[in-house]
């Protein structure tokens, strides 16, 4: 049985989708995951998305079409966590190249599917915004998600579209996605994390991670980056459901718009348009801030303090956990300290750590 599965938005939709493939066809050979090479800027400091040009090592699979193998290496200052990913897991990630717009996606699309002849495609999201309008002010990164919704529903190929844990990727509420979504296909369980449960260790994806989390049966209210609308973990947050594609199309405006690009400027200019924003923008902003700070230096006894007012913050706020990248991010560290601060945190007060989560000390 052969399978092609879309990892919507890239960076945990990848972790996500390999975690899917092992609960859902774990006997089997291991899927191609098809996904972007755009983490933030925690990992790789570059704004936007990387394409071919921005690795040495990948290997060709089609025309247009390139894997990412464990060797491979992103071209400096570029960063990447798929070859790290690829040395980890046994599914084939095999790298979307938005650069070509929509019309680009579609070919590398229409390649796959005559080479591997997929007995399933699988679009998936992590938390549900692929499902957006365009226009909700809670929204913050569209594109990737339009433009593979954009490219999968002009494939002559007939896809699922799959979304992971809805509104844990803090962007639309779960309950404002209810009647956006199908019947469940699964509902991941403490089992179903194991074959990403190192990656879990070092990937800085929050949405996957309280993916994960909710699988294991944590329950409670999640802090991420930013500061941005805590995230309930509830019952609905290790359910898969299915979703239709025409309507998800039909309602997502900046998906429609790109259908007939062919470059990265004209989508980036059409979220503009229609968004409000580009989060490549957001991402060229913040990465001449960050270049603009100085180096902060990890002092434990410091940390620690910081962590005991955050903590009690966090909990005047209702918060139960918390993600790594949002403690960095509130401590003023790099984000190359992350698994510094990670390391400390967990040989200092190990009873917190409720994998890969932080759990809030209760104050007592």
């Amino acid at each position: 049985m052969t399978r092609l599965i879309v990892a919507a938005g890239g960076g945990g939709d990848a972790v996500a989708a390999a975690m899917l493939d092992a609960a859902l066809h774990g006997d089997e050979p291991p899927a191609v995951v098809l996904t972007y090479a755009w983490d933030r800027l925690l990992v790789d400091p570059v704004p936007g998305p990387r394409g071919p040009a921005n690795f040495t090592g990948l290997r060709p699979f089609t025309r247009s079409v390139r894997t990412v193998p464990a060797d491979a290496t992103p071209i400096a200052p570029a960063g990447s966590t798929l070859p790290r990913l690829a040395a980890e897991l046994p599914q084939t990630f095999a790298l979307t190249d938005p650069h070509h717009g929509a019309e680009g996606i579609i070919r590398q699309l229409e390649e796959l599917v005559q080479h591997l002849e997929p007995d399933t495609v699988d679009l998936l999201d992590v938390g549900g915004d692929i499902l957006a309008r365009g226009d909700e002010p809670t929204l913050r990164s569209p594109l990737a998600d339009a433009l593979t919704l954009a490219a999968c529903c002009e494939l002559n190929y007939p896809v699922r579209l799959l979304i992971a844990g809805p509104g844990l990727d803090g962007e639309l509420p779960a309950d404002t996605l209810r009647d956006r979504l199908g019947p469940a296909a699964l509902t991941l369980t403490a089992e179903h994390t194991h074959p990403v449960s190192s990656v879990l260790e070092w990937h800085p994806s929050e949405a996957t991670a309280m993916l994960a989390a909710t699988a294991r049966g944590t329950r409670g209210l999640c802090e991420v980056r930013e500061a941005g609308p805590p995230v309930p973990l509830t019952d609905d947050g290790p359910v898969v459901y299915e979703a239709d594609l025409d309507e998800a199309l039909h309602r997502n405006q900046l998906a429609r718009a790109i259908l007939a690009t062919e470059n990265l400027h004209e989508v980036e200019q059409h979220s503009r348009e229609i968004c409000g924003f580009s989060e490549i923008d957001y991402e060229r902003n913040e990465a001449s801030w960050l270049g603009s700070q100085p180096a902060q230096r990890l002092d434990p006894e410091a940390v620690l303090r910081q962590l005991d007012e955050f903590e009690a913050g966090a909990r005047s706020r209702g918060i139960t956990h918390t993600t790594f990248r949002r403690l960095t991010e509130a401590f003023g560290l790099g984000a190359n300290q992350r698994q510094d601060l990670r390391e400390l945190l967990l040989s200092s007060r190990p009873g917190q750590y409720e994998a890969p989560l932080w759990c809030i000390a209760s104050g007592a």
